[in-house]
């Protein structure tokens, strides 16, 4: 199954890819190496705590080379849209308190809350796909039914 996601989520995900086989890897290496080193292997703190690195590289390493295999990159140009689709910025108006957010709909992998970006299939994200500038969208969260009326939809440049 194929998992939308921006470009540049897809460029951060391969860095830290290259990264971690380039940099940490070969660190973690030359670490076990040098464990070794020490002696009795059972009672070797050093030892066990780059093992244990070695394990969450490894873990990592596979869980984005997974990632990125299963990514399907989509190119987000500048202009406006006429509904909610991926990879759009939302500026949103909470009906209760009329207060004013702008999320950006990326990725699962790529949201960040504290940027403005938030997951196609966040609460908010399933509730406003599809749906026009103007329209009222009813968002079932956790904390309860919440409204916001979209106040407009365009793609912002993707650095």
């Amino acid at each position: 199954m194929k998992v939308p996601m921006t470009k540049k989520g897809y460029d951060a995900l391969q860095a830290e890819l290259t990264r971690l086989r380039r940099e940490e890897r070969p660190k973690n290496i030359q670490a076990i190496t040098e464990a070794r080193e020490h002696g009795d292997l059972k009672e070797n703190a050093e030892y066990k705590a780059a093992k244990e690195h070695q394990q969450f590289l490894s873990t990592r390493m596979a869980e984005l080379e997974h990632k990125l295999g299963s990514a399907q990159v989509v190119e987000i140009t500048g202009g406006e849209s006429e509904t909610v689709v991926f990879g759009v910025t939302v500026a949103l108006l909470n009906m209760e308190n009329q207060e004013e957010k702008r999320y950006t709909l990326v990725g699962q992998d790529e949201a960040d809350l504290k940027n403005g970006s938030i997951s196609v299939q966040s609460p908010i994200g399933r509730a406003l796909i599809g749906h026009r500038v103007g329209e009222v969208v009813e968002v079932n969260r956790p904390a309860g039914m919440i409204e916001y009326e979209i106040q407009s939809i365009c793609f912002e440049e993707q650095p």
